[in-house]
């Protein structure tokens, strides 16, 4: 006899009492299991065999209710077609409803999300669950699968192969809210700022040099407007996951499902999630594509990139605060260092760098994962889902500390701003039209051969009046476009 413990036995550093197990057979032998387990033998078996990431598929809530309520889809749509009991159908549907009620049973949920075999563990372990989970509502112990068995009727008319990708599909598309949640509120945080700082001129920088003028409210406003095209980008995207292979069974075919039975579960599934779920139109391909995915990782990535150079961008503009760029300071979250006293760092960019690194990392793998799949179902899905899961867990949290505690809180130090800009040379292409291209270059030479300003030069060669000068300096000309420059400088 096989003997097993579960992972919460073995966290425990202890074992039950004999008499505290109970059995349950597969078709490799007996494994002893805790007789209050909710779980069972497969189940048991998967927790032994993949102690990988030490994270259980509990852990992503999201993906576990869109499970159980894809089982619950299934058993209403086997009950309308004559297939499964009234009694059985609403045995689950119970346990089904108790589970989505109850954040307790997620603790059930003890396989690694990290696994082989497509998610085959992952499957036995909701079905498993949902099984015992109503065999205790009814009265009856956990394993007392005669009256309700986990595969035969938990499984009834599915296969790991549709019903694990299109929960996988909905949780994603659940656990995708949240982010554009945050998201929202960070742009609203940026287009505060942008209001704020919209009166103060400072310089604008290309490859780390001085460039044209420009605000600090503009260079804020196209923060804003990078995290409202992401937002754009991630939702249009996230639709793509509501097309789902449900029905499909092993390979796509319908294999031991009724012709009835997939536009059935799919109108369920609507019914249940109040989403706009369809079928794919080829479920063979379906089944076998993650192509999908592949898309949405690369978005998530991209919005990584994005809030990793919007995260440098606010290291360097507040750096310093005596040597270095000081136009913007950051909120003081925490000292900076255990041996120079007074120093703070921008410690929450820093971990939004971090974070992004790490979101394009698990992009390389997911990419991997797509590549790996063979012929009619690609294995490599757990992974995949625990790549996009992770990222948009790790994305939330992150954006969230960039607003709350960085965003937030940025003033701007005016005057630093004007002294820098003052003594830009950048200003001098704002003259270009009216003095030609070669004199602004000798002016600007001069202006950092002699360490002057371009004003000063300007009026001392005589090349335009104070009043004209004055004109052409004005923010309204340096920050925007100007229609008619020689002769609005002029009246």
């Amino acid at each position: 006899m096989t003997t097993s413990a579960s992972r919460s036995d073995v966290a425990a550093g202890m074992m039950p009492p004999l008499n505290d197990f109970r059995v349950e057979k597969d078709l490799l032998g007996e494994v002893r299991i805790p007789k209050n387990a909710l779980w069972g033998v497969h189940t048991s078996r998967a927790a032994e065999n993949f102690p990988i990431s030490g994270e259980p598929v509990g852990a992503f809530s999201e993906f576990i209710r869109a499970f159980v309520t894809v089982k619950q889809a299934a058993a209403r749509t086997n009950r309308a077609l004559g297939y499964l009991d009234t009694e059985r159908a609403d045995l689950i549907e119970a346990a089904c409803q108790a589970l989505l009620k109850h954040d307790d049973y997620r603790s059930y949920f003890i396989v690694d999300a990290m696994q082989g075999g497509a998610g085959t563990s992952t499957n036995m372990n909701v079905n498993e669950v949902i099984a015992n989970v109503a065999l205790k509502l009814a009265g009856h112990k956990p394993g007392d699968y005669q009256i309700l068995h986990p595969n035969d009727h938990v499984n009834m008319a599915q296969s790991t192969n549709d019903v694990y990708p299109t929960a996988l599909r909905l949780g994603l598309f659940t656990a995708t809210k949240p982010l554009l949640g945050a998201l929202e509120e960070l742009a609203r945080t940026f287009e505060e700022k942008a209001d704020e700082f919209s009166d103060i001129l400072k310089v604008g920088r290309t490859q780390l040099r001085d460039a044209v003028p420009m605000t600090l409210g503009q260079e804020f406003r196209a923060f804003q407007h990078a995290i409202e095209t992401e937002i754009h980008h991630i939702r249009s995207q996230s639709e793509a996951f509501l097309t789902v292979n449900l029905g499909g069974t092993a390979i796509g075919t319908g294999l031991n499902t009724d012709p009835r039975y997939a536009n059935t579960v799919l109108q369920e599934l609507g019914r249940l999630t109040d989403l706009a779920v369809k079928g794919a139109s080829d479920r063979i391909e379906a089944t076998s594509d993650v192509g999908v995915f592949v898309l949405f990782s690369g978005v998530l990535k991209r919005l990584a990139l994005k809030l990793s150079k919007i995260a440098s961008d606010l290291r360097l503009l507040s750096s310093g605060p005596r040597a270095g760029i000081g136009e913007i300071t950051l909120p003081s979250v925490q000292a900076g260092s255990s041996i120079m006293p007074g120093k703070v760092n921008p410690v929450i960019p820093e971990a939004v760098n971090q974070v992004a690194y790490l979101v394009a990392g698990y992009d390389v793998t997911l990419s991997m994962c797509a590549e790996g799949g063979q012929f009619q179902l690609n294995p490599f899905e757990p992974m995949i889902g625990y790549c996009l899961f992770s990222s948009l867990k790790t994305l939330i949290a992150a954006v969230t500390l960039l607003t709350k505690k960085c965003v937030q809180g940025i003033t701007a130090d005016a005057e630093r701003c004007r002294f820098l800009f003052e003594r830009n040379i950048g200003i001098v292409t704002a003259l270009v039209p009216l003095l030609g291209y070669e004199t602004c270059s000798r002016i600007a030479r001069r202006t950092l051969d002699e360490n002057r300003s371009v004003p000063e030069l300007v009026l001392q060669e005589k090349l335009l009046s104070q009043e004209v000068l004055s004109n052409l300096l004005r923010p309204e000309f340096l920050t925007q476009p100007n229609v008619g420059l020689v002769e609005t400088a002029f009246k």
